[in-house]
């Protein structure tokens, strides 16, 4: 039997799911103890109670003696029950109880079946029972300790379990939370690492709880010096380089204007493969975010592509509001995006949508696109798609994509990839979380 309709109504946190753990153990015995209790406390005890008064009070209703001389006898004076004529119209015409008086229900359903005379039965408060029975003179009403029908204080017990369960929750909470506030510190040290964070974090808690800790400050560490080593060659390679590109630029100065063309033209591809090689070893990871307006960064960017003669313009821009970004890395992802769009195409239309919940950058052309089967291809470091893309156009290393992408991953977002709905395009969204 399949119990998957169950998740919808159980907590998604941990603190929710471990307060059900521990409140549901808590209801279900406080539920058999009540349960027990009715049967054998409530009801058991009750009965054998009223068994006796009825006894009792047969034996003052056998008496052949108005009620007046029957209060007087010795019967009715050592089993203290009070005998009062009333009249008829003073009689209650149904049963009366208290909203709350549980004992009660079996005391009238008791003495109803043990006292065929009887009438009424009035319970008014806790202290006196009232039963009126129609004799040959007038109607008679009976009147009984409570204690003798019931046993005294029936709720204490309820009240007990109720006070000691809360108390004990509130002290199994403490102590729950205790436990899971290393899981939480985790926790947050992950998903800060995972937006490109640095939180302090130090294993506590139990055993295991110890051993993730340790696992994950190794798994951290191992990343830390990966990214560095990674960072520190492509760096040195593409400074290293610039010496004889530099030296090649003078050479070729000095040579005719129409023999050098196309030889400082491969200089320059040259540079900018250098660029954009730096740009992927900095990576996403360059400054620490701040709040920063993602309609005016996103503004700037496009006006700055313009001035610089890239054929890009500024589309829907909805929304407004700060985001903790760090500029720099969005900037040169933006700016990758956009170079992309009008190397294969003719231009870029970016667009920004800024919600309570997400930031979304998406920057459009109107060039051949990429198939949805290679554009998880596309994303990953120097990824060259022949069919895809037109190579002629094509002078990258195939980093614009991977660098947007580690971007948006280290702002705990994503780059997603679609087809152009407006341009017939690549349609590329960096999204981020808020």
């Amino acid at each position: 039997m399949s119990f998957s309709w169950l998740k919808s109504y159980t907590p998604r946190s941990l603190y929710g799911r471990a307060i059900l753990i521990l409140l549901l153990p808590v209801v279900s015995v406080f539920l058999v103890v009540t349960v027990v209790f009715i049967q054998r406390y409530f009801e058991g005890v009750t009965k054998q109670m009223t068994t006796a008064v009825s006894r009792e009070i047969n034996l003052i209703l056998d008496s052949d003696l108005p009620a007046e001389e029957v209060a007087r006898t010795r019967n009715a004076l050592t089993l203290q029950i009070g005998v009062l004529p009333v009249p008829d119209d003073m009689r209650p015409r149904e049963h009366q109880r208290r909203w709350y008086d549980f004992t009660g229900i079996i005391v009238i359903r008791e003495l109803q079946r043990l006292l065929p005379e009887l009438q009424v039965v009035e319970l008014p408060d806790d202290h006196l029972v009232h039963l009126y029975f129609k004799q040959p003179d007038s109607v008679w009403r009976l009147s009984i300790d409570r204690k003798r029908v019931s046993a005294p204080n029936a709720h204490q017990l309820f009240v007990n379990m109720v006070f000691f369960g809360v108390l004990m929750t509130v002290i199994a909470f403490f102590y729950l939370r205790n436990q899971l506030r290393p899981i939480t510190r985790l926790a947050r040290a992950a998903e800060a690492f995972g937006r490109g964070r640095h939180v302090a974090y130090r294993p506590a808690g139990a055993i295991e709880v110890r051993a993730a800790g340790h696992a994950f400050l190794d798994m951290r560490a191992r990343i830390e010096r990966q990214i560095e080593q990674r960072t520190l060659m492509l760096s040195g390679v593409s400074h290293d380089m610039r010496t004889p590109l530099t030296r090649l630029k003078l050479s070729l100065s000095m040579l005719d204007h129409e023999d050098r063309a196309l030889m400082e033209q491969d200089v320059s591809d040259m540079e900018r493969l250098l660029d954009e090689f730096l740009d992927f070893a900095r990576g996403a990871q360059e400054g620490q975010p701040k709040p920063v307006d993602p309609m005016q960064l996103v503004r700037r960017i496009v006006e700055d592509s313009q001035r610089g003669g890239i054929a890009a313009e500024l589309g829907e821009a909805k929304g407004a509001g700060e985001v903790m970004l760090r500029e720099n890395a969005i900037r040169r992802a933006v700016e990758n995006l956009i170079n992309n769009a009008v190397r294969y195409g003719t231009r870029a239309e970016v667009s920004v949508l800024l919600t309570e919940k997400t930031l979304r950058i998406r920057v459009e052309d109107d060039g051949p696109g990429i198939p949805p089967d290679r554009r998880e291809e596309a994303t990953k470091p120097f990824a060259r798609l022949d069919p895809a893309r037109n190579q002629n156009k094509a002078t990258g290393v195939g980093l614009g994509l991977s660098i947007a992408l580690d971007t948006a991953r280290a702002h705990g977002g994503t780059l997603r990839l679609g087809e152009s709905a407006r341009l017939g395009g690549l349609r590329a969204d960096i999204v981020i979380a808020r």
